[in-house]
């Protein structure tokens, strides 16, 4: 590699971990830090956006239950003010405030109307970025309409197990048609919708000799487990408002003998790894030392063409001898002599 060509990778390589590096900053470039806020009417309320100085415009965006994302305003950062859009043009209620590192937007003199969601966003080249949302609940204390969640809260749900939540409404100054939304809460998620039940007011009643008009709207959920843990809340639009109820949370538990239970089958599998692991290094080893064995064992012993030059010149240095026995009788009788057999033998070494 020549110096020109480690430049010019040393070069690509900064501008990559430069552009990985805004990347990650642009991605948090907004932020929101609250989720839910429960007012009045009348009230007054700063919705808070905190911004990076690295995105170049803001924004704000409203978005009403059944509806699209409208926007309010937006906000070069080198501009001294923001500017709002469409119907918020007119609202004088709606000012904002874009100091050093945020862009909060105030709202004065609360309406039912204003219960939303409002997102904080950020833009900068091609990119765009949502905050997590802030989801405002305005109440009118004199407006006899409520919507309300019921639930025994000592209830213990097993996984496995079922629930049916129920949101009742009572109102005595309307009879429309009832939009019902179901909203979960947790601590691992962001307030979301999961289920609505439309404009229906088949589950509807009205009781004698009164004006009360009730409804009731369930939401059953089956096969629970940990995930469906987290607090529920009923959202109602009739007689046009949107009124939110008080929520209601869901635990579920799991029995101490499945506890038990699984933390019996992690020892169990744990033990079981640690103990294949043991075996298999130790037949290794095992294998390992019989073959170190074998390989001195044949360094020890001769070759068998060694042998074989070994045994022929053996044969070659063996002597023949013939033994003759002579046997003196001296008796007087016999005086020959007498001769014995020649007995030949032959040594292999």
């Amino acid at each position: 590699m020549t110096s020109a060509q480690f430049v010019l990778y040393l070069t690509c390589l900064f501008l990559g971990k430069m552009a990985q590096m805004t990347e990650v900053k642009f991605s948090s470039s907004v932020r929101q830090d609250t989720r839910f806020i429960s007012v009045k009417t009348g009230d007054n309320l700063t919705l808070h956006c905190f911004r990076e100085m690295i995105a170049s415009r803001y924004y704000w965006y409203k978005q009403t239950l059944g509806q699209k994302l409208r926007l309010i305003s937006s906000f070069y950062k080198f501009d001294k003010n923001g500017t709002f859009h469409d119907e918020f043009k007119k609202d004088t209620r709606l000012t904002l405030d874009t100091g050093v590192g945020k862009n909060h937007l105030k709202i004065t003199d609360l309406h039912i109307s204003d219960s939303a969601t409002y997102y904080c966003a950020s833009s900068y080249s091609y990119k765009f970025v949502f905050a997590e949302g802030t989801t405002v609940s305005v109440k009118d204390l004199g407006l006899n309409i409520q919507a309300l969640v019921h639930q025994s809260e000592s209830e213990t749900i097993q996984p496995g197990g079922s629930v049916t939540l129920n949101c009742t409404v009572h109102t005595e100054t309307c009879d429309g048609e009832h939009s019902v939304y179901w909203f979960k809460s947790s601590e691992e998620s962001h307030p979301g919708l999961i289920y609505t039940h439309g404009d229906r007011n088949d589950q509807c009643e009205r009781k004698h000799n009164t004006q009360t008009h009730t409804c009731v709207y369930n939401l059953p959920m089956k096969n629970l487990s940990l995930s469906h843990a987290g607090t529920y809340y009923c959202a109602v639009a009739s007689c046009g408002h949107i009124l939110f109820g008080y929520g209601t949370k869901l635990d579920i538990e799991v029995e101490g003998g499945s506890l038990v239970l699984v933390y019996f089958l992690s020892g169990a599998l744990a033990f079981t790894t640690i103990l294949s692991v043991l075996l298999t290094f130790l037949i290794c080893f095992i294998n390992k030392r019989d073959s170190c064995k074998c390989a001195e064992s044949h360094a020890r012993s001769p070759a068998p063409s060694t042998m074989n030059t070994e045994a022929q010149e053996n044969e070659e240095n063996i002597h023949y001898a013939a033994l003759r026995e002579h046997r003196v009788d001296r008796s007087r009788r016999q005086r020959n002599n007498t001769k014995a057999d020649c007995v030949y033998s032959r040594i292999k070494l």
